[in-house]
């Protein structure tokens, strides 16, 4: 039987302030990827997050981003590697002490937007990324794209890893997201985004855009929480799951 972990961003807030839907969310997902600070959230609305992720038993990881509140993480920055261990490493340690004094412990890391696509292709970014989640806990699960950069240093860390697909992004032909700037980055039609969520779990591959099949592995899918439709969405991908005899649960630590 296939098993696929479902992960979504979650903590992406500032005080009373909060987008999407987190609560609801976490009764269908399996792994949630908290803000860390540098994209969005704070200490308050960190806390609360991993809190009800470990009150409804879904694994905890840390969503490291580039120092970016105005872009939303989403705008490219010039960091060097060292830059990025100590960025990475900073906000890993951020979640991990609230999942600690809740009771829990941190799971795995996902790099969020500009950091997540840079590390997909650049090397000694990736490298960087791993070195800093094997030194804080070699026992973390380190997610990234489908064949990607990120994905394989993980590997040569020594870490376990979680090959991610999307059930709402384009791919470009050669594996990547399309950016977001561009119109059609993001699937909107539900079904179509089913379709293609099964396509990558049965037969491990994905149409790109104007161009051929692109080969994936599908450990993890994402489900983006800011989208309006965000939780009948995720209640229509687990129905689908099911229907298809997948498991849905965490990826094991």
């Amino acid at each position: 039987m296939k098993t696929l972990d479902l992960n979504c961003d979650m903590g992406e807030g500032f005080g009373a302030w909060k987008m999407g839907d987190d609560k609801a969310l976490l009764d269908y997902v399996t792994s949630a990827n908290i803000a860390c600070g540098f994209h969005a959230g704070d200490p308050g609305t960190i806390h609360r997050t991993v809190k009800l992720a470990l009150q409804k038993g879904v694994a905890v990881g840390a969503h490291p981003s580039l120092p970016d509140l105005l872009g939303f993480g989403r705008r490219r920055m010039n960091v060097s590697a060292t830059e990025a261990y100590d960025m990475v490493l900073f906000q890993i340690g951020a979640v991990a002490g609230f999942a600690t004094a809740c009771g829990g412990r941190l799971a795995h890391v996902k790099p969020h937007g500009a950091l997540y696509n840079m590390a997909a292709k650049d090397r000694p970014l990736a490298q960087a990324i791993a070195q800093a989640v094997k030194d804080f806990d070699p026992r973390l699960v380190l997610f990234g794209l489908s064949g990607s950069e990120l994905v394989r240093a993980g590997e040569q860390a020594g870490l376990k890893t979680a090959s991610e697909v999307f059930a709402d992004r384009t791919y470009q032909p050669d594996g990547s997201l399309t950016p977001r700037t561009q119109a059609d980055a993001i699937i909107h039609d539900g079904e179509a985004s089913i379709v293609q969520v099964k396509r990558m779990i049965e037969e491990g591959k994905v149409k790109s855009l104007g161009g051929p099949d692109v080969a994936v592995r599908a450990d993890t899918l994402c489900i983006h929480g800011d989208e309006p439709n965000a939780v009948d969405f995720a209640k229509r991908i687990r129905r689908a799951l099911d229907a298809e005899g997948v498991r849905v649960a965490a990826i094991a630590v």
